[in-house]
């Protein structure tokens, strides 16, 4: 019986260690997701108050580095995950923001700072309704988030195709942004929990690997967080807010 107690008291301790460990993790991805927003408003704001930053990102090899820079980071950051240090991973996520905050100034010279602040506001309301539920939900998101991934590469295509054939029209931008909207919001919940199941299946296996493995995965984490923010708030502010 007392081997038993003390069987269980080891289970019990190592349970609320991982606990511990799980709050400490979200709390670091939740962190750099923040911090990288606020960088990119602040950098989209800038841009936005100065017509020389305008005119020179208006130079071609600019603006396609502007435009389809993000996307590059994207791709190295998940097929080459493995083989980048923490120092790599990292530097992609800020370059990132970086890029999103260029190409958001638009969102602050479209519309006034009111609105802004409205589309936050009903942005962050929505992601911490739909990350709260993606963490507490006892439902495997994992098939949802398959699906929601391949249909998000989908517009990116679409978008590209757009991009490169003169434009899609109002109404096709209106259904784009429809679309963002629902499919980035479903990646919200399954991100969130694919961050917290990566953290215990890591966190299980134990051992020195696990938490190089760790560091960048609360990256990756918020960078995959930070994505279905913008690209809420983006659709949003298209959808629902007054134009200026």
């Amino acid at each position: 019986m007392a081997e038993f107690d003390t069987v269980h008291s080891g289970a019990h301790t190592q349970d609320a260690a991982i606990d511990q460990g799980l709050r400490a993790h979200m709390n670091k991805v939740y962190g750099l997701m923040s911090a990288a927003l606020l960088a990119t408003f602040a950098l989209a704001y800038m841009v936005a108050q100065s017509p020389a930053a305008q005119q020179v990102l208006l130079v071609p090899p600019i603006v396609y580095a502007v435009i389809f820079g993000p996307l590059a980071f994207v791709l190295v950051a998940n097929f080459a995950f493995e083989r980048l240090s923490v120092a790599s991973i990292n530097m992609i996520f800020w370059a990132y923001a970086a890029l999103t905050g260029v190409s958001l100034s638009v969102i602050f010279i479209m519309f006034s700072m009111s609105s802004v602040i409205m589309g936050l506001l009903y942005t962050a309301v929505a992601f911490l309704g739909l990350s709260l539920t993606g963490y507490l939900t006892k439902r495997n998101l994992g098939p949802i988030g398959q699906v929601a991934t391949m249909m998000a590469w989908g517009i990116v295509a679409i978008a590209m195709f757009s991009f490169f054939t003169g434009g899609m029209g109002a109404a096709g931008a209106w259904w784009m942004n429809l679309a963002i909207l629902g499919v980035f919001a479903v990646l919200t919940a399954t991100s969130t929990q694919d961050i917290k199941n990566t953290y215990l299946g890591a966190r299980y296996q134990g051992g020195q690997e696990a938490e190089m493995f760790l560091e960048k995965a609360a990256i990756i984490g918020a960078l995959q967080l930070y994505i279905s923010f913008i690209a809420m708030f983006r659709s949003i502010m298209f959808l629902f807010m007054p134009r200026d």
